[in-house]
């Protein structure tokens, strides 16, 4: 009797000290987790400052479309009063990163700013961001490409098809030169509109263009809840 007696007041201990682990680990993780959705929501996340080049000048973390070692000959990060941004000059590809954290549903705002130094008298694509927020079923991103154009009107959307992203012109013509740019869209409700369905949870990465022959600077690049 001493050793069933033993057993099952063992047992019960044992139950007792699962059930207040579970709920203190029940709170723990919704409480964690609400508060992560609400920081998210409400603040800013930074997804590139530019602020680590390689030893090459170039964004760690970043690769080239084509090729990072001639995408290095195009794509420098300079320095101006403290603040690092990423120079393209001539470049014939984009760049991009995958090594983002970013969810859309929770932070869809994208911001950006750029900077145009020099646009031949022929261009027509200035520079250009791409929001890669999922991926198709053979892993090639799915993107929102947005433009700016200097012989587009602004609002233009050109389908990409199956093999390119869907173009969008948010900012037409030649100037301002010399001034930096500031940029908003909301990459989730675009994504959705021109896609049809909900992107990935984590998105794909965050694409980068220098139209040909233009000199261009592209600053820090964040995102926020609505």
């Amino acid at each position: 009797m001493k050793r069933l007696w033993f057993l099952g007041k063992s047992r019960g201990g044992l139950l007792l000290i699962l059930a207040l682990g579970f709920c203190l680990l029940t709170h723990s993780t919704f409480g964690l987790a609400g508060e992560r959705a609400s920081g998210e929501g409400a603040g800013a996340t930074i997804l590139e400052d530019f602020g680590q080049p390689d030893g090459d000048g170039f964004p760690v973390g970043w690769e080239g479309s084509r090729s990072t070692i001639t995408a290095k000959e195009t794509y420098t990060i300079q320095i101006e009063d403290g603040t690092h941004f990423l120079q393209a000059k001539g470049a014939n590809q984009r760049v991009y990163t995958k090594k983002i954290s970013w969810d859309p549903k929770v932070q869809p705002i994208l911001k950006w700013r750029w900077r145009v130094r020099s646009i031949p008298e022929d261009a027509d694509l200035v520079a250009a961001v791409f929001a890669n927020l999922d991926t198709d079923l053979v892993f090639i991103p799915v993107s929102t490409k947005y433009v700016w154009s200097a012989r587009k009107n602004k609002g233009v959307t050109t389908d990409g098809g199956f093999f390119s992203p869907t173009e969008v012109v948010i900012r037409s013509g030649r100037q301002p030169v010399g001034e930096w740019i500031e940029e908003e869209v909301n990459a989730y409700e675009d994504f959705k509109q021109i896609h049809q369905h909900e992107p990935a949870p984590q998105a794909w990465g965050i694409s980068l263009l220098g139209g040909p022959g233009v000199e261009i600077d592209f600053g820090t690049l964040e995102v926020s809840g609505p």
